[in-house]
C-alpha cells in the first residue's frame, strides 16, 4: 500500500461510549493512584481529599473545553490538531510533542509499578521474585507493543476487560477491607502536616492532579470514535468525577487501614497500598487480591491505553508533515501506526531503565500541565478564529474560565523537580528543530477540510440505546461520587 493510499485510508470509527470512557480512565487510573497519589495520603492523612476535590475541580472546566472540541473537530490527534488551527502550527506541534512524552512516561511509570505490585503478589506469601523491576516492566511492555500494532479492535477489547477486572476487584477488596478501616484514623492528621506550608500544599495538588491527568485522552482518539459528537463531550463530562471517585474511594482505605504511625512508610513507599496493607498485618490473600487488581486491572489498564494513544498524535503529526512521513505509515494488515507504536515503544523502555518514579512522574506533569496550557489556549482561539464552525457541545465563559485554568496550571508548574523541567525543555527543543526540518522538506503541511467533518445523527434506535447508556454512566458516577465524599464527613462528624 503506497503512502498516499495510506493517508486516505484513515482510521476506523469503532469505539464508542464505553470505549471512550474506558480508554479515558484506564490512561489516568493507574501510576499516579497506587505510586505517587498513595505517597501524598502518606504525608496528607485524611486531608488528602481535600487535595484530590480541588484537583477534581481544576479538571472540570478544562474537560468541557476538550469536549467543544472534540465535538467540533473529531480528528486523530486531540490537541495538536486543536492548537495548530486555534493558535498556529509551532503551538499545534508543542502540544502533541509534550502530549506524547507525557503519556510515554505514564506507561514507563506505569510499568514500573507493575513490576512492584506484581512482585508484591507473591511477598504476601513469603516469596521474592528474583527478577529486576526494570526487567519486568520492559517483558511487560514489548508484550502491550505487539498487541497494539495488531489492532485498535484488540486494544479496546483489552481495555474493557482490563477495567472490569480492576472494577471488580476493587469492588471485592473493598468489601473485605471495611472491618479492617479505623475510623479514628480520619480524624487524626500527621505531624508534618502543619509544616507543608502553601508550597508544599501545591505540590501536593500538582501530584494529585497528576492522577488526573489524560481526561481528555478520548479526544486523541477522535478518528476512531463512533458519533464523536456525541461521544466525546458526553465522556469528558463524566471522566473528572469518575477519576475523583476512584482516588476518593482507594485513599479513603489507605488512611483507614494505616495507624498514624505508619504514614512515614506509606508516603516514602514505591508501592504504598501493599505497605499500608503491611503496616496493618494484612497479609496473604488480601494482599494479593490488591496486588493482583492493581497489577492486571489498574496498571494493565493504562498501560494499555497509553501505549495506544501517542501514536495517534506521532502519526497525524508525520500525516501533516510536522514529523517524518515514516510515522505516517499503516501496517499492511492491521491499518494501526506500527512504526510509530514501536518508536514511542523504545523511548519509553529507555525511560524505564531511569528506575525513578519521582523523575518519570515530574516529566509527565511538566508536559501535562504545558500541553494543558496550549489546549485551553487553543480552545480561545478556535472561539476567535473560527466562530462559523459547528460546535455540537460548546462551553460557557470561555473569556473568564480559560484564562483562570492557564494561571492555575501555571502555578502548578513551578513546583516540579528540576530534572524534569530540565528534560522537558530540552524535548521541546529537540521537538522544534525536527519539526523546523520537516516543515522546510515537505514545504507545506496539510490543513484538515473542515467542511468535510460529518457529525451524522445515529438512527433513533441507536440514539435512544447511546442515551440510556450515557444515562446510566452519570448516574453510577454520581452516587459514588456521593458516597465517596461521604465516607470521608461521616467519620469526622461522628468522632
Amino acid at each position: 500500500m503506497s503512502e498516499q493510499t495510506q493517508e486516505q485510508v484513515g482510521l476506523r470509527r469503532t469505539f464508542g461510549l464505553r470505549e471512550a470512557i474506558t480508554i479515558t480512565a484506564g490512561t489516568v487510573i493507574g501510576v499516579g493512584l497506587f505510586t505517587t497519589g498513595g505517597n501524598i495520603v502518606g504525608e496528607m492523612g485524611s486531608a488528602v481529599i481535600l487535595a484530590t476535590f480541588i484537583a477534581m475541580i481544576i479538571s472540570v472546566y478544562p474537560a468541557l473545553l476538550y469536549g467543544e472540541m472534540g465535538s467540533a473537530l473529531p480528528y486523530a490527534g486531540g490537541t495538536y490538531r486543536y492548537a495548530s488551527l486555534g493558535i498556529g502550527r509551532p503551538f499545534g506541534f508543542l502540544a502533541g510533542w509534550n502530549f506524547i512524552i507525557s503519556l510515554v512516561s505514564v506507561t514507563a511509570g506505569e510499568s514500573l509499578a507493575f513490576s512492584y505490585y506484581f512482585k508484591t503478589m507473591f511477598a504476601a506469601f513469603g516469596i521474592e521474585l528474583p527478577i529486576d523491576d526494570t526487567i519486568l516492566a520492559c517483558i511487560v511492555l514489548v508484550a502491550f507493543i505487539i498487541t497494539n500494532v495488531r489492532g485498535v479492535q484488540i486494544t479496546g477489547r483489552l481495555q474493557n476487560g482490563f477495567m472490569f477486572f480492576f472494577w471488580g476487584v476493587a469492588v471485592i477488596w473493598f468489601l473485605t477491607m471495611i472491618p479492617n478501616v479505623a475510623l479514628p484514623n480520619f480524624v487524626q492528621t500527621p505531624d508534618f502536616l502543619s509544616g507543608m506550608g502553601a508550597g508544599g500544599f501545591i505540590a501536593a495538588v500538582a501530584m494529585i492532579w497528576w492522577c488526573f491527568a489524560g481526561f481528555e485522552t478520548c479526544c486523541a482518539m477522535g478518528e476512531e470514535i463512533k458519533y464523536p459528537h456525541i461521544n466525546i463531550p458526553r465522556a469528558l463530562i463524566l471522566s473528572p468525577f469518575i477519576i475523583f471517585a476512584v482516588n476518593a474511594l482507594f485513599q479513603w482505605f489507605l488512611v483507614g487501614l494505616v495507624p498514624p504511625e505508619g504514614l512515614t512508610a506509606v508516603a516514602e513507599s514505591s508501592a504504598p497500598y501493599a505497605e499500608a496493607m503491611m503496616s496493618a498485618g494484612i497479609l496473604g490473600f488480601p494482599l494479593l487480591l490488591l496486588a493482583a487488581g492493581i497489577a492486571f486491572g489498574g496498571d494493565f489498564s493504562t498501560m494499555n491505553a497509553s501505549l495506544a494513544v501517542p501514536p495517534r498524535y506521532l502519526f497525524t503529526m508525520a500525516r501533516d508533515g510536522a514529523m517524518p512521513k515514516v510515522f505516517a505509515k499503516l501496517h499492511p494488515r492491521f491499518q494501526t501506526p506500527y512504526v510509530a507504536i514501536c518508536t514511542l515503544g523504545i523511548i519509553t523502555v529507555l525511560l524505564v531503565a531511569t528506575g525513578s518514579l519521582i523523575y518519570i512522574s515530574n516529566l509527565s506533569l511538566f508536559a501535562d500541565l504545558f500541553y494543558y496550557i496550549i489546549g485551553i489556549a487553543a480552545a480561545f482561539g478556535l472561539r476567535k478564529k473560527l466562530p462559523d464552525l459547528k460546535r455540537p457541545f460548546k462551553v460557557p465563559g470561555v473569556i473568564i474560565g480559560a484564562p483562570i485554568s492557564v494561571i492555575i496550571y501555571a502555578i502548578m508548574m513551578t513546583q516540579l523537580v528540576p530534572e524534569a523541567i530540565i528534560t522537558g525543555v530540552i524535548w521541546c527543543v529537540v521537538g522544534l528543530i525536527i519539526y523546523a526540518g520537516c516543515r522546510a522538506k515537505y514545504k507545506t503541511a496539510k490543513s484538515p477540510d473542515l467542511s468535510a467533518i460529518k457529525t451524522d445523527e445515529p438512527p433513533a434506535e441507536e440514539k435512544a440505546r447511546m442515551d440510556r447508556e450515557f444515562h446510566i454512566w452519570a448516574g453510577v458516577t454520581v452516587a459514588v461520587v456521593i458516597i465517596a465524599l461521604a465516607l470521608y464527613i461521616v467519620p469526622a462528624l461522628a468522632l
